[in-house]
């Protein structure tokens, strides 16, 4: 904080026992050191403070961009609307509704079921393609 170095902090504490004498040395030491704790307490106490006004400025701040940010929502979706989502790409877009079932076709009579030919196998099964080429071995 001072920049003291060491050669200048011998040459202090050299200067302090002449000056003050060895007897009255530790006491010397004791008053400094009280005098050192209370500056810093009060360095402290104003960092504190400092501090606490800074979140305080900074909480105005974010409550101020808040109320704007919810007033432009608010204009934008009026209350009873449903908010329309913007896309993102994280979900796939929505499908297309399907399509409504068809009506029932009515009964085949007697005489068209006896003119085609029932199909090999179930009827409910799906039917394949026969490849009836001849083959070469």
């Amino acid at each position: 904080m001072f920049d003291i170095g060491a050669t200048e902090l011998l040459l202090i504490v050299i200067v302090a026992v002449i000056v003050i004498g060895p007897k009255d040395m530790p006491l010397a030491l004791r008053t400094a050191g009280r005098w050192i704790g209370k500056v810093r307490r009060v360095s402290s106490q104003f960092r504190a403070g400092f501090d606490a006004m800074v979140r305080e400025a900074e909480m105005e701040e974010m409550e101020k961009k808040w109320r704007e940010q919810n007033e432009k929502v608010m204009r934008e979706h009026p209350q009873g609307a449903p908010a329309e989502m913007e896309p993102t790409g994280a979900l796939p877009p929505p499908s297309p509704p399907s399509p409504a079932p068809q009506p029932a076709k009515p009964a085949a009579s007697a005489d068209s079921r006896k003119a085609t030919p029932p199909a090999e196998g179930k009827a409910d099964e799906p039917q394949l393609p026969l490849d009836n080429s001849p083959r070469s071995s």
